[in-house]
Parts: C-alpha cells; structure tokens; sequence
C-alpha cells in the first residue's frame, strides 16, 4: 500500500497530492531556483497548484520570493507557464 504525500499551495493554502502541485526549489549550495516536480534537488521548497490563477497571483503577491527568501528570474517564471501548458 503505497502512501500519498500531501502538500500545500503557498497561495491558495489548498492541500492536494503532491503530483498535482509544482514544486519550485532553491538549491542549498548554489542559491540557484528550479523547477523540481521529480525531487532530483535538494534544499527549501514551495508548492503550487497547477493553475493559471494561483501561479499568477503567487508571481504577483510575490510569495514565491517570501517563502523562497530570493528574487524569482523571468526564465522562472516562463517555465512555471510552461508546466502548466504540458
């Protein structure tokens, strides 16, 4: 019986399955941001819902940046869009 994880979006604080949410990293050593829906890095991360609102209004009330302590970069922010087209 295998266990379902799950987690929370940082905006709309709706608790989902981990495979229905984003996973946005920031690497421990480097400082760099990734999109990590596999769990290959490692260090803080935060959880979005797949959807067009939640990820605009978490780039817009900057929630990312708080919760991440960084500046997200616009390559970021497509790839988030990008995620969400697949």
């Amino acid at each position: 019986m295998s266990k379902k994880f799950k987690r929370q979006c940082i905006n709309c604080k709706e608790i989902k399955n981990k495979e229905e949410l984003i996973r946005i990293t920031k690497d421990y050593k480097t400082g760099e941001i990734k999109i990590n829906n596999k769990g290959e890095y490692k260090g803080r991360s935060v959880y979005i819902c797949k959807t067009p609102e939640c990820i605009e209004k978490s780039i817009k009330r900057k929630k990312i940046n708080i919760f991440l302590k960084t500046e997200i970069t616009e390559i970021i922010k497509e790839e988030l869009y990008t995620v969400l087209a697949k």
